[in-house]
């Protein structure tokens, strides 16, 4: 175990403690931290429902390059659930057996619901949780046991509910202030890095995660980078932070678009009537001049946007 999951390991423990969590099926996490790569023998799911898909091309920040993005768009909330546990499941299977390890970073708010199918047959007992490594693309500094935690939000919803290793939950550290976490959440995918537990780009040379599991705010903002926040630009750290966020908390810490852009693939996942100006403005004729930081998520891998008829009603 590298010695950051050692730390991780200890802090879940001493949680675990302080919260009194009622035993679950899988009692081992217990509201723990680490989330690292997994590898997951997933068996394909037929999905019988319906659904468009649309080739979309997203401007790449920047850049005057451009990147073909899919947009699938299903019927409801629900259906894209399910499709989003499939393309979790084979991409898990697929890295796992190239890397006998499978790196998910994940966001908070709406996405954590729509990762719920993962929990159910068939993918509960086919996944193989043991290889999987969860980390998170920003977080609020606040106590993990806080209501705005990201970590407690998919601990709750998703981590609980499934035997992942506790040392492969990476969490912050949340003793320190914004500018220490994000230093030393940086100092800890260096080493994992390092180990080989992590991927590197060789194209940009920033860590290169099997897949990244986004959501999108009403605003278009992506992990903690905002419209308008000079930190879209940061180009050289891998994890920074953010001390006057447009929402609160305020003060968070966020992976940087080099490193977003560095994934093998993204899914940007999105659902709801009250997304569907931004979604329009990143994927429709919008004619506004303003990109928005949705509209800078251009991995070097496959990007797919899963979107449902509400989020998509204006395309």
């Amino acid at each position: 175990m590298t010695e950051c999951a050692l730390r991780l390991a200890s802090s879940s423990r001493a949680l675990s403690a302080n919260l009194r969590i009622s035993p679950t099926r899988f009692s081992p996490l217990r509201r723990s931290l680490p989330l690292t790569s997994a590898s997951l023998i997933g068996k394909p799911l037929f999905c019988s429902h319906t659904h468009r898909t649309i080739s979309v091309l997203s401007t790449k920040a920047s850049m005057a390059e451009t990147v073909t993005g899919k947009v699938q768009v299903f019927d409801s909330e629900e259906e894209l659930a399910v499709s989003l546990a499939k393309y979790t499941a084979d991409l898990s299977e697929k890295f796992c057996k190239e890397r006998d390890a499978f790196t998910v970073v994940v966001s908070g708010g709406s996405l954590i619901k729509s990762l719920r199918k993962l929990v159910e047959p068939p993918y509960i007992d086919s996944i193989d949780w043991s290889k999987w490594h969860v980390f998170w693309v920003d977080e609020r500094v606040v106590p993990k046991d806080h209501p705005d935690s990201n970590y407690l939000l998919a601990y709750d919803a998703f981590l609980s509910k499934i035997p992942i290793p506790a040392g492969h939950v990476y969490a912050i550290n949340d003793a320190l202030s914004a500018e220490g976490a994000a230093d030393d959440y940086e100092t800890c995918l260096k080493h994992l890095v390092k180990s080989n537990v992590v991927d590197i780009s060789k194209e940009s040379g920033f860590p290169r995660f099997d897949v990244m599991l986004l959501g999108m705010g009403p605003d278009g903002h992506v992990a903690s980078l905002f419209p308008g926040h000079p930190l879209v630009h940061e180009k050289e750290k891998w994890v920074t932070f953010i001390k006057d966020s447009p929402k609160p908390p305020l003060d968070r810490i966020t992976f940087t678009f080099p490193v977003i852009n560095s994934s093998a693939n993204i899914a940007l996942v999105v659902a709801g009537a009250g997304k569907a100006d931004v979604v329009h403005q990143s994927l429709g004729d919008s004619k506004s001049s303003d990109l928005l930081p949705v509209q800078m998520v251009s991995p070097e891998g496959e990007l797919v946007w899963f979107l449902d008829k509400a989020a998509a009603s204006k395309l």
